[in-house]
Order: C-alpha cells, then structure tokens, then sequence
C-alpha cells in the first residue's frame, strides 16, 4: 500500500466517523452505525496516540525534555503500553 491510499483511508474513515456523530445527534443512528461509531473511534484514538507518541520520542531524541512515566527515565509515554505504537516505531537509542 502507498502513502496517498493510507491518507485517502484516513479522511474516509474520518469522515464516516463524522456522518455517524451526526446522525446520532439527529438521532437517526441505527444499532449497526453506533456499533462502527465506536470502532471508528477507536481507530481515531489509536491514530492520536501514535502521533503523539512519535511527537514525544523525536522531541527526546533533540535533547527535549519530554514526559516519561514516572517509575523510570527509559520507560517512554503510557500510550506506548496500551497500543497505537509499533515496537519498531521510531526507536530511539540510549
């Protein structure tokens, strides 16, 4: 897959997220839309934090300082753990 099919489904899915909000404040959302609404949703949110993970990492690898968890200087943004980001990422090396 290339770059412009991966933002061409980007803005699709966006925009169906989108027309199922709407339709659910005119309330006219079936049970199937709400269902993919939140699907949808998740995908944005996922999307959200593999940027602003990537945000993070590449202020760190400039020398900024940037938020960790707390427990550990190595440890990067809890976003990390709980998807959203791939191992292989933009690594950063210690």
């Amino acid at each position: 897959m290339t770059q412009p099919f991966y933002n061409t489904l980007g803005k699709v899915t966006m925009e169906k997220l989108t027309s199922i909000r709407s339709k659910m404040e005119d309330d006219t959302a079936t049970a199937e839309d709400r269902l993919l609404a939140v699907l949808l949703q998740e995908i944005e949110a996922l999307a959200k934090n593999r940027l602003s993970v990537t945000e993070n990492e590449t202020g760190f690898s400039k020398g900024k300082t940037v938020w960790v968890e707390r427990t550990a200087l190595s440890h990067f943004p809890h976003i990390r753990l709980h998807g959203g980001v791939h191992d292989g990422d933009n690594p950063i090396k210690r």
